[in-house]
């Protein structure tokens, strides 16, 4: 396909004869700045993934919220709003087009966040919440969408990895950007801040970011409905199971009830998927691809990992060691930094070096670091009595932090493009809206079973230590005393192997990836094929 083009200067190809007829682009048009553009946008939604985090103990203690499983709620409600839509939106774009739906989903986004930061109870602040994750869902999906139109294939690897590593590290600094505004400003400045940046990212949009001819859709809305009631019962009865002791809610609705009527309504879901002859809202006919089938897979479970890791650790850093927020977000430095300067490395070598030898050393040194986190909670090496200073006694932390922004380094790219480098350009917007609803619905899982498994670890540890009536351990820099820190780091540490579990599992799935001798041959006959769509 890199024969349709060539490059006008070195870097920005300059789309030509049929490709640029069909793409709807202009003679020598720039697809960078657009791209750049984009990624404001994306990397503003995707920090909003990760940021309240730190910001947990400082909004229970706000709005008097007395369990964990209440305010973990917050991310939950947040990625199950975002993980809805996203499939449907796909083709909305596809119909309206992926800027219009990419503008008004920031603008939906920017003015929930307002919504956020004036709310003064949790009911107010998890329905602000929702519609932030309702903006977001409409805006991945065009991401993606307009990145594979833009760009020919020999640089739709590197524009893939821009936006894989932005999806990496938005997740890594999220927690570090949300400690030092909740102890500079408070929590609610975390939703705040999104309001000048979202109005910058529209206009930024709205000027660079071009038109694509649209095309006439029929909308499966049966699909919308299966999907997101499946996805809605599934992961409240995860959540809520160990509230409810995975018995009675109310009356003849359990806990089990919920999930497993959650599982039919997904499972009927992917049944009418398949009867559906019109245009389905996830085209089984995608998975028939091979690394198309394993990269969703991967992502899922990359979202479910890297959403259930960072929660251990902030409440650990936090309750038992008596971290403010700024302190305990920056002990995630190391991750930034070393995901920062290897991101780019590795999205250069993308589309030369099978991405093998990316994502499955990635995945084995996340699970690597994983290990380590758990087993520096477990031995809670962190006395609050000791003359040592805190960050001293904390120094080991340091070395997994780093490791696993190396290991995280090589995912996100890898697998961003390996999803999207067999997908025909007529089906952009459906591709790419399940490979980003495979992603989050990961992490709403992800948010779900943490939440669950915390609460569990916590009794099962600490059966005398009631959080919700422990003063103590929602004081922002007082540490619990050695004896309470020491069971509340083996509860902790404990709930870290979901994390470690899902990340070893996806490690044996990016061994089987399609090597890239193998899709060279393969895509030489689609890039003919797209050309002619």
């Amino acid at each position: 396909m890199s024969n349709t083009a060539s490059p006008s200067t070195e870097g920005v190809p300059t789309l030509t004869g049929s490709i640029r007829t069909n793409l709807g682009l202009p003679d020598g048009f720039n697809p960078w700045p657009a791209l750049w553009a984009l990624v404001g946008g994306f990397f503003m939604i995707l920090i909003d993934t990760t940021i309240v985090n730190v910001a947990n103990p400082a909004i229970m203690r706000s709005l008097k919220i007395t369990d964990v499983t209440t305010v973990l709620w917050i991310t939950s409600a947040y990625l199950l709003a975002y993980a809805v839509p996203l499939l449907i939106a796909g083709r909305l774009g596809d119909r309206f087009g992926p800027k219009r739906l990419y503008l008004l989903g920031l603008a939906v986004f920017t003015v929930a966040s307002l919504w956020c930061g004036l709310s003064g109870d949790i009911n107010g602040l998890i329905t602000a919440r929702a519609v932030q994750g309702l903006g977001a869902g409409l805006m991945t999906p065009q991401t993606m969408s307009v990145i594979t139109r833009m760009f020919l294939p020999h640089k739709r690897g590197s524009a893939m990895a821009i936006w894989g590593a932005t999806a990496g590290i938005a997740t890594l600094i999220g927690p570090l950007l949300g400690g030092v505004l909740v102890d500079g400003l408070g929590w609610e400045w975390i939703f705040f801040v999104n309001v000048p940046i979202g109005i910058i990212a529209f206009i930024a949009a709205l000027w660079l970011v071009p038109n694509f001819p649209t095309q006439i859709r029929h909308f499966d809305w049966l699909g919308v409905v299966l999907s997101g009631i499946g996805i809605f019962l599934l992961v409240f009865g995860i959540q809520e199971g160990e509230k409810y002791r995975w018995g009675t809610i109310t009356g003849p609705i359990t806990v089990w009830g919920m999930i497993t009527t959650g599982i039919s309504f997904l499972a009927v879901f992917i049944f009418w998927q398949a009867k559906n002859r019109a245009e389905p809202l996830m085209p089984l006919a995608l998975f028939r691809d091979r690394d198309f089938s394993l990269a969703n897979i991967a992502i899922t479970l990359v979202g479910v990992g890297i959403t259930a890791l960072p929660l251990p650790l902030a409440f650990y850093y936090q309750v038992a060691c008596g971290l403010k927020p700024t302190e305990a977000a920056l002990m995630l430095t190391p991750m930034s930094i070393t995901m920062g300067a290897l991101a780019p490395i590795v999205g250069r070598r993308l589309g030369r070096v099978d991405v093998r030898w990316f994502a499955v050393p990635g995945f084995i040194l996340v699970s690597f670091a994983a290990v380590w986190y758990a087993l520096l909670m477990r031995a809670n090496i962190f006395d609050p009595v000791s003359d040592t200073g805190r960050f001293v006694q904390l120094l080991p932390f340091l070395f997994p932090s780093a490791l696993l922004g190396i290991g995280m380094a090589g995912i996100w790219g890898p697998l961003a493009t390996t999803v999207t480098r067999n997908l025909p350009m007529h089906q952009a917007g459906a591709g790419s809206g399940v490979f980003n609803q495979s992603r989050q619905i990961g992490s709403v899982l992800g948010s779900a079973a943490i939440a669950a498994l915390m609460t569990s670890q916590l009794t099962a540890h600490m059966p005398k230590f009631v959080l919700q009536s422990s003063q103590q351990a929602l004081q922002p820099g007082v540490a619990l005393p050695k004896g309470l820190g020491d069971m509340f780091g083996a509860a902790m540490s404990d709930s870290m192997w979901l994390a470690i579990w899902v990340f070893v599992a996806a490690t044996v799935i990016a061994t089987l990836f399609v090597s890239i001798k193998r899709h060279r041959v393969a895509t030489s006959g689609d890039t003919a094929a797209a050309a002619t769509h």
